[in-house]
């Protein structure tokens, strides 16, 4: 069962990915990553990518979609986290998951945004050492202060509440239509969790949807 993760930024998507790929053999695809690393291997599909990246042009659907579709043909399921972001996005996947006979579900990590924006402001970093706290859920001993050094921690840009704020309001926009998408009556793909649950319990709940959905008969 391919799993497609959908939620907004601190939401827990990157932790639920790497849990699942160490446990139950999943291969993670993030957008970013996979451009970067056909790029840099220098594939055919990187160079072609390379030509619309070093004019600062948006690299086409056309092209991510066989990225993807090459991801496919490793045996092992994939979770993507990042794509599809539109429903022209989604439908282009739909096909070409039909065409290697494989199927997918949506999983929306379902956050009260007042919640994670809490979590997200409040979080400070040493940066010599990448060690992060956060005022109310994991102090430093001294406010302001990393615990080992005593250096100041600082807090970064897309930390900031406004960055946040915007951040949120583009994964609203984009994301409503990609719920409605997969939620469809006619043909629901679309399972959510508590994202705001500890890990483990996140963890526990997607394992218990997809594996429902495969006792279900979903594809």
């Amino acid at each position: 069962m391919n799993l497609i993760l959908l939620g907004p930024p601190g939401a827990g998507k990157g932790t639920q990915a790497k849990i699942l790929e160490e446990r139950f053999g999943y291969r993670q695809i993030s957008t970013g990553d996979m451009l970067r690393r056909n790029v840099a291997e220098g594939t055919p599909l990187g160079v072609e990518a390379k030509g619309f990246m070093a004019r600062g042009d948006l690299v086409p659907d056309d092209l991510i979609i066989r990225m993807v579709e090459h991801e496919l043909t490793y045996p092992a399921d994939v979770i993507l986290d990042g794509f599809p972001r539109t429903v022209p996005q989604a439908e282009a996947l739909d096909a070409l998951l039909a065409r290697h006979h494989r199927g997918a579900v949506a999983v929306l990590f379902d956050v009260d945004m007042g919640v994670l924006l809490e979590r997200l402001t409040g979080r400070w970093t040493h940066p010599a050492s990448g060690r992060t706290y956060h005022v109310k859920f994991n102090p430093p001993t001294v406010p302001g202060r990393d615990d080992v050094t005593g250096e100041p921690l600082i807090q970064r840009p897309d930390d900031t509440e406004a960055t946040i704020r915007k951040r949120l309001a583009v994964y609203t926009e984009q994301t409503a239509p990609l719920i409605a998408y997969y939620d469809d009556p006619a043909d629901p793909r679309l399972v959510q969790v508590d994202a705001l649950a500890p890990i483990a319990e996140v963890t526990a709940q997607i394992v218990a949807l997809v594996r429902g959905g495969q006792a279900a008969g979903a594809p």
